[in-house]
């Protein structure tokens, strides 16, 4: 069974998802608008970011109960619950991930992991100046970019429509379920 967000403040994120969330954030910001395509920065800034990912990736496996991929996994039936839950408006709000938000931090994870493939393989001589892979690299990057602000976006109306404060919790580490006079 689900746990649901109580009324009082309750744990959520560890130091390290919360760390690994903030800098995986800096690493694509900083390589989508700050730094120029090819230079030292930008492919540190890509090894970073996949060393992060794979990292997470253990922690979803031996970190806090939260962190872990079994509590938040979204499976189909999670996903139908979820839904139904969405369109009758009696919305169980999930300590950790909601289904759609584990979707789209695992294609947010597997988007980061492509990229820092593809850009690794275009360091190799083998695909130096491969256009269809350079073509593939940048589609990965705006993919990235644009679901990382639809994350962004829905983690916004998410809070509003639970009564929490998601992104709060990603700085904290702790959910706090508002009443419904606190929302407007």
């Amino acid at each position: 069974m689900k746990q649901l967000v109580p009324d009082r403040p309750t744990r959520v994120w560890d130091p390290f998802v919360r760390l690994f969330h903030w800098s995986l954030v800096a690493c694509v910001l900083l390589n989508f608008f700050v730094v120029d395509d090819g230079d030292a920065a930008h492919v540190w800034l890509g090894y970073t970011a996949t060393g992060l990912v794979v990292v997470r990736i253990v922690w979803g496996f031996i970190g806090s109960p939260h962190a872990r991929f079994s509590d938040f996994f979204p499976t189909p039936a999670r996903l139908r619950q979820h839904v139904a839950g969405l369109r009758s408006g009696e919305r169980e709000v999930p300590v950790g991930h909601n289904p759609f938000g584990a979707l789209m931090m695992l294609a947010l994870m597997a988007l980061v992991l492509g990229l820092g493939l593809s850009g690794w393989l275009l360091t190799l001589d083998a695909y130096w100046g491969a256009e269809w892979l350079e073509d593939l690299h940048e589609a990965l990057a705006s993919t990235l970019i644009t679901l990382a602000g639809l994350h962004a976006a829905s983690a916004i109306v998410m809070g509003r429509l639970e009564r929490t404060n998601l992104i709060g919790a990603m700085v904290t580490g702790v959910k706090l379920r508002r009443s419904r006079q606190q929302v407007r």
